[in-house]
């Protein structure tokens, strides 16, 4: 064997998105045991920062030690047993997960099903809270397969409205677009950290209400997924001086997320989201000129996720990989009833520049027209340009 070099990539696909120099520093430092008194004052740090950025101060907030997925299946597992019944709101590839993992958890699952590309509809989503009491109301705020965002407060305030618990799929939005979750009145919220956090794959953060973890106390049988069981995480995570060991937390990636909080918040946290916001119009403002369009409608774009049909006659395929090798750009494929039907641009955390805007502008006019797609990228950067600050 021989030590790895990766290629250097620039990622402008669903996730990860580019590492900063200065959090790839951070992961490099040197590891100590994670009972130590300097760690667990980061972990402080960590909690009251996440608490922050989900606007959370009343919220239990703590990092998974594993991806966002992991947010999904704690959330799920902690507040489902069987039986219950919970309501899955489905507008793409991660809906469909959720309804997967509250399955596998023994609930009685109820989808309201959405085309993909569009944002939940409140008013379905009602009817069917209507039918019945639910336990659990969950959906994807901004979801990952499709760039769509749905209205995260009128939703959990269904769910408060008819009884249930709100579980709020964060992980495309978190840094990218608001997350509130005291202005949500959300019960639990989670999120990963290759997004728009732009640290490395491998911690999920999640944010559980009061009502949250009452539900979770007052369980009848034991959560069925041992390493996210919040009560036991919570031994671990819960207070200074009164740790018990749980797992050994990924020392490292942790210093990497401390990294990423301290980086959004210097940069500010308004500021951060502006530039999300500004990036997205100059690349949209691009791509239109080059004579692209988008999946998904303008009300409900996210900034940082962008859906981009296919052109008719273009091999979706080769132009990833055409950008790829001669660009060193990522940009991601559709999934699932998308799949070779659009592209997936991401625009997360450091990767959302006017750098990152230019270079995919030039490098997929340049992939498009060699597929015989008439695109004039010198009017997409015009285009992007008038946008850009």
């Amino acid at each position: 064997m021989q030590s790895f070099q990766p290629p250097r990539r620039i990622l402008m696909g669903p996730g990860p998105s580019d590492v900063s120099p200065r959090v790839l520093a951070a992961l490099a430092r040197p590891t100590i045991g994670h009972l130590d008194p300097q760690f667990q004052a980061l972990m402080e740090e960590i909690k009251a920062a996440l608490a922050r950025l989900f606007n959370a101060p009343d919220h239990a907030c703590v990092p998974l030690p594993a991806p966002g997925t992991a947010g999904m299946e704690a959330a799920i597992m902690n507040l489902l047993e069987p039986g219950d019944r919970a309501v899955i709101a489905v507008n793409g590839a991660f809906g469909g997960r959720m309804a997967e993992m509250a399955g596998r958890a023994g609930a009685e699952v109820v989808t309201v099903d959405h085309a993909w590309g569009e944002p939940v509809d409140p008013a379905r989503v009602e009817e069917v809270l209507q039918a019945a009491p639910a336990k659990v109301l969950a959906f994807v705020h901004a979801e990952t397969s499709t760039g769509a965002r749905s209205d995260a407060a009128a939703l959990c305030g269904l769910a408060r409205r008819y009884g249930a618990l709100s579980i709020v799929d964060c992980v495309t939005s978190l840094g990218g677009v608001a997350v509130d979750a005291a202005a949500w009145d959300a019960d639990v919220i989670y999120s990963g950290t290759q997004k728009c956090l732009s640290a490395p794959p491998g911690l999920a953060p999640i944010a559980l209400s009061k009502a949250a973890q009452a539900a979770i106390a007052g369980r009848k049988e034991k959560v069925r997924n041992w390493l996210c069981d919040f009560t036991l995480l919570m031994s671990y995570w819960g207070g200074e001086g009164g740790r018990t060991y749980h797992h050994t937390a990924p020392i490292n990636a942790l210093y990497g997320l401390h990294e990423s909080l301290v980086a959004l918040f210097e940069e500010g946290h308004q500021a951060v989201l502006v530039r999300h916001a500004r990036m997205h119009e100059a690349l949209a403002a691009g791509l239109e000129a080059m004579g692209l369009k988008f999946l998904v409608a303008e009300p409900h774009r996210l900034p940082q996720l962008n859906a981009v049909l296919v052109p008719e006659g273009v091999d979706e395929a080769a132009v990833r990989a055409a950008v790829l090798e001669k660009w060193d750009l990522e940009i991601g494929a559709g999934l699932g009833p998308l799949k070779g039907k659009v592209w997936r641009i991401g625009l997360m955390g450091a990767s959302a520049t006017p750098w990152h805007v230019r270079l995919c502008l030039t490098a997929l006019g340049q992939a498009l027209n060699a597929q015989g797609f008439a695109a004039d990228a010198k009017a997409a950067l015009a285009a992007a340009e008038a946008r850009l600050p």
